[in-house]
């Protein structure tokens, strides 16, 4: 089997050597802070902004959805793009999209013009997000001290998300709405020139033309999956022309484009890649625990101002032992990961997040700080467990020739687990809130109609009536909003359970290849892999070139050679036990 690595592929994997590797680390991890901030940043700043723009509620809404929309609907075609033309590349291009945007968003004065900036915002952040887990992959070839970088990344990506409505409260309530999009503009003007002397370039594998018609099918494809998803979660009906068009097209879409994939000698994205059970798994159990996640925090906060009567910033402050549970997860995941494995972690991750979800069923009328805080502290720690070890099970199951398009699958499943999220979630949430305002006494049938789009819209129209009959109608609608937040809770709670039993297709122990790249080729010997010149082959194994300077197969080599027979590159586990017992010199991280 000829290996489809060049050289500058292995001078790629080889720069996670040096010392300053944890630097670089540094500069990703600020890099995915920023574009995560943004994408919940926006979300305590609507009113004001309306207040000021006026805009329409069609273009209220684009300016939302345009940002996730935009990011989700291009990460495979940046994440695969940055493959073959170097993600160090594609990642400073997107820093400098960012900063612009920022600009253009924060002095816009027209809806028009704040959509269209939101839409480059989302161009920059699909560029960033999967250049930098794929850079991350190629600075740490060893899996133990990955596990330990996966785990900051997560984290940060989880203090990003969760930081944003504290940020952009405080922001609002001191400053502009503008402000959510001026702070980006300083940070990307240091990490721009940073990151053009830090970061290492690094490529895949660059064999053929890069396939412009398949990456825009991609796109299309998530676009209108996440169009859709997103139509539903907003109350539409899902058989009608706006959500099931854009749902129908896109899966369409993406099926061309999987067919194409796996007929092109030169693909975007290794389909094989979904041949392995771990990496399948590793997809859907971020999709499920996005699903979660998302969806539970809109509600959360709904709950949080319109239930109990907290302000954006308030809100912001009482999320935080969620970020900081979160952390203490990503600091310890890869720790526990070499412990029990991910089958384990996953599973027992899944199980602790539902745990929580269903304690948070105890949250009444009335505020109840410490149930909150113990809640948000177990499904912060639960989640993010279980996040950390399936990105680090999907990245470390992809060679890294593949790891930009990896990183964009990975991507591409979180954002559609977020809509998914809120799409569902919410559905059930405006089922089970609904009835309880059909037949208030006292409320016209015209108003509690109304009343049942939302509990905002409920608060007005009780505003509205006024007397008796405007009492009955805000107290009626608090207590269905709460039995609709119990409802969601189990059905979360049911969900992450079925996350809990797909996490038994994970691997009991994490284990380590010597050389990734040929213990990926061989396990897909059988159905023939890519050979040098983009051919497809079953054929025995060669012995891999070394590198310049050094003889073949000598131990300072950075790829190790395969046997005489073929046989796959050995697998380490890395459990400390394990490790010791075969009598391995490497130290544990």
């Amino acid at each position: 089997m000829q290996r489809t690595n060049t050289a500058h592929e292995r001078t790629g994997a080889a720069v996670g050597t040096g010392a300053n590797r944890w630097v670089v680390l540094v500069v990703l991890c600020v890099s995915l802070l920023l574009v995560a901030l943004d994408a919940t940043i926006l979300h305590v700043a609507v009113p004001s902004l309306t207040e000021d723009l006026r805009p329409s509620a069609t273009a209220l809404l684009w300016i939302v959805d345009a940002y996730p929309l935009v990011c989700a609907s291009l990460l495979i075609l940046f994440g695969t793009l940055g493959d073959r033309v170097g993600r160090r590349r594609v990642l400073l291009l997107g820093y400098a999209l960012f900063g612009i945007a920022s600009a253009v968003a924060a002095l816009a004065t027209d809806p028009a013009v704040l959509i269209a900036a939101r839409a480059l915002l989302g161009v920059g952040g699909a560029m960033i997000m999967p250049a930098t887990l794929s850079i991350l992959r190629t600075v740490f070839p060893d899996r133990r001290e990955r596990a330990t970088a996966i785990g900051v990344w997560t984290a940060t990506a989880a203090i990003g998300a969760a930081t944003g409505p504290v940020l952009g409260g405080f922001l609002v309530e001191n400053y502009w709405w503008g402000s959510v999009f001026l702070i980006n503009i300083p940070l990307m003007a240091l990490i721009l020139p940073l990151g053009r002397r830090l970061l290492p370039e690094s490529r895949g594998a660059a064999d053929g033309p890069w396939d412009v018609l398949g990456a825009l099918m991609a796109a299309g494809g998530v676009l209108g999956c996440v169009l859709g998803v997103k139509r539903a979660g907003a109350g539409d009906p899902l058989l009608a022309l706006p959500t099931a068009g854009p749902l129908l097209l896109g899966a369409a879409l993406l099926v061309l484009f999987v067919r194409r994939q796996k007929r092109r000698p030169h693909p975007l994205i290794d389909m094989r890649l979904f041949s392995r059970a771990a990496f399948t798994t590793s997809v859907g159990c971020i999709v499920i625990g996005m699903l979660a996640l998302v969806g539970l925090e809109l509600i959360a906060v709904q709950y949080l101002q319109l239930v109990l009567g907290l302000s954006p910033l308030e809100t912001g402050l009482r999320l935080l032992p969620l970020t900081f549970a979160a952390m203490a997860a990503g600091a310890t995941g890869s720790y526990t990961l070499r412990r029990i494995g991910p089958r384990r972690m996953v599973g027992w991750g899944f199980l602790l997040t539902a745990g929580a979800v269903l304690l948070l069923t105890l949250m009444g009328q009335h505020d109840r700080p410490l149930l909150l805080t113990a809640g948000f502290v177990l499904l912060g720690f639960g989640l993010q467990t279980t996040l950390f070890s399936a990105y680090e099970s999907m990245l470390s199951e992809a060679p890294q020739r593949s790891a930009g398009g990896a990183a964009a699958i990975g991507e591409t499943s979180y954002q559609l687990g977020a809509g998914m999220g809120i799409a569902l979630l919410g559905s059930v949430m405006n089922a089970a809130y609904a009835p309880g305002l059909a037949s208030v006494p006292g409320v016209p049938a015209e108003a509690g109609r109304a009343a049942a789009n939302s509990l905002g819209e409920a608060y007005k129209v009780a505003d509205q009536l006024g007397g008796a009959a405007g009492d009955a109608l805000h107290q009626a609608a608090r207590h269905s909003f709460v039995t609709g937040l119990h409802v969601t809770l189990c059905v979360s709670a049911a969900l992450l359970l079925v996350g809990a039993l797909m996490a038994r297709g994970l691997p009991r122990v994490m284990e380590c290849p010597v050389d990734q790249e040929e213990a990926f080729d061989e396990a897909h010997s059988g159905q023939g892999a890519p050979d040098g010149d983009g051919a497809r082959t079953g054929g025995s194994a060669r012995e891999p070139e070394a590198a310049p300077g050094r003889p073949r197969g000598s131990p300072e080599s950075p790829v190790s050679p395969v046997s005489a027979q073929g046989a796959a590159a050995p697998r380490v586990p890395a459990t400390r036990e394990a490790i010791e017992s075969a009598g391995s010199g490497r130290p544990v991280h």
